[in-house]
């Protein structure tokens, strides 16, 4: 590859981690000299940061390096990273022989060798881990893509090996982070401006103290004390691991946002076992009411999957149950599709897929319902929301508030206020999705006043 070739594209697919994943690798390329375009057309190499937690996502991925045949002939090169990756492994150079370069997460820490091996134009470069690697992919070169909002990836990998889940064949073990480097790196954040920090894992609240003094609330405690951080979130929260010492840092510190995501994935405890989530429907409500009693309340969201296999009407009745029983403000609901090297292939895929279709449609509507009554409880209510953006044909400014709910709401004021400012919003309307607000006008003018100061 050229120095004129030094250009690259990077599209990113699937969860938080890996779009926080593809900030490092950005960074990462930037300090070895690359430049980031904005399109495949100006770039030189063509990343692709995969999601294979889904068969959708993953056929998207492959779909997307076909159409990439023509700018290969034009001498672009392409990489694979991510899940699809540490999956598929060389398996990728046979069903796309354009793809110069396939590494999975856990091997992103050599990408600096791996880009020098590309630019000695080696034709095939893999960087494929076992699951038994204790390295964590830590880098001070994090190109972040919002200077108000970041992540922090504080574990990486699963060990629960629930029998539908892919993610610990393609993100290996459970590595936990120091604490040290976790605060060092929240702090050089806040440091920079950042108020909004978000915790992630695939099962974050895992988090194990590699020195054995911390628990994963001791460490919510120290990053929501660190001046200059208004908001302290973390995702994905694990049931197995959830306990109410977590409820109650979130009740005693302020910057501690008031979300908690905890997926559940079926209300009936038979397909839970058959899952191997290794917890009862009755566990997981206690869980449940342990979030409720807290002294504020604790916006509470999950994932649900329809039709495993041998899921009768019986055990998706139970699901809808617990969607009643719940409460939650908002679900992320899929169908069952198979994926490689599960145990659940193993299982006759014994729900045909019109019913499964049916089963999200009902579970669906039935969530709908439930978030209408919910979000109708927030209005007359005044919430602090922060300002992300603004559609100037709505005349409304578009925010999220402390408990991840968007927010959008007008102000009394020609100018929009700026993303990243905070401001107190009363709430007048609400929909299944969304609330809608009135700024404070006192606020908004002393945000205004103080915007000018600045200028």
């Amino acid at each position: 590859m050229s120095a004129s070739g030094k250009t690259f594209y990077l599209e990113t697919f699937g969860c938080q981690m890996n779009a926080h994943d593809s900030e490092k690798v950005i960074g990462t390329l930037l300090r070895e000299g690359y430049t980031q375009v904005e399109t495949e057309a100006d770039a030189g190499l063509i990343l692709y940061n995969t999601c294979s937690i889904r068969d959708k996502a993953e056929q998207k991925v492959f779909h997307r390096l076909n159409d990439g045949k023509s700018l290969y002939k034009q001498g672009k090169r392409f990489a694979v990273l991510g899940c699809v990756a540490q999956q598929e492994g060389e398996r990728i150079f046979e069903r796309a022989p354009h793809v110069s370069l396939v590494s999975g997460s856990a091997s992103y820490r050599r990408l600096p060798e791996m880009l020098a091996r590309l630019e000695a134009d080696e034709k095939r470069i893999t960087g494929l881990d076992d699951r038994q690697t204790e390295e964590t992919f830590e880098t001070e070169f994090t190109a972040r893509g919002n200077p108000h909002r970041g992540y922090i990836t504080i574990i990486e990998g699963c060990d629960k090996f629930c029998a539908y889940c892919v993610v610990p064949y393609t993100r290996g073990k459970e590595r936990s982070r120091t604490v040290a480097s976790v605060l060092a790196e929240a702090q050089a954040m806040a440091a920079a401006g950042y108020t909004d920090v978000q915790l992630l894992g695939q099962n974050v609240n895992s988090w194990r103290d590699p020195a054995g003094q911390l628990t994963f609330a001791d460490l919510l405690r120290a990053v929501g004390a660190i001046p200059g951080l208004r908001r302290v979130r973390f995702t994905t929260s694990h049931p197995r691991d959830f306990t109410p010492e977590i409820v109650r840092a979130i009740d005693e510190v302020p910057t501690l946002c008031d979300h908690v995501h905890l997926p559940v994935q079926s209300g009936s405890t038979r397909i839970l076992a058959a899952m191997q989530r290794e917890y009862t429907r009755e566990w997981y409500l206690e869980r449940i009411g342990w979030i409720r009693a807290a002294q504020r309340p604790i916006s509470l969201t999950s994932d649900i999957i329809v039709g495993f296999p041998g899921e009768t009407e019986g055990d998706f009745e139970d699901t809808l149950s617990l969607l009643d029983a719940a409460q939650f403000d908002a679900i992320f609901a899929f169908k069952y599709s198979p994926r490689p090297n599960t145990p659940a292939l193993t299982l006759a895929d014994s729900v045909p897929e019109e019913v499964k279709m049916e089963r999200l449609q009902r579970l669906n509507e039935r969530q709908r319902e439930i978030q209408k009554c919910n979000y109708q409880s927030a209005v007359g209510q005044i919430v602090e929301v922060m300002v992300e953006g603004n559609n100037a044909a709505r005349g409304q400014v578009i925010g999220r508030s402390s408990q991840n709910k968007t927010v959008n709401f007008t102000v009394d004021s020609p100018i929009f206020p700026a993303s990243g400012t905070y401001l107190p919003v009363r709430i007048t309307q609400a929909f299944p999705n969304s609330l809608v607000g009135i700024a404070d006008p006192a606020a908004v003018s002393s945000n205004s006043e103080a915007q000018a100061c600045l200028l």
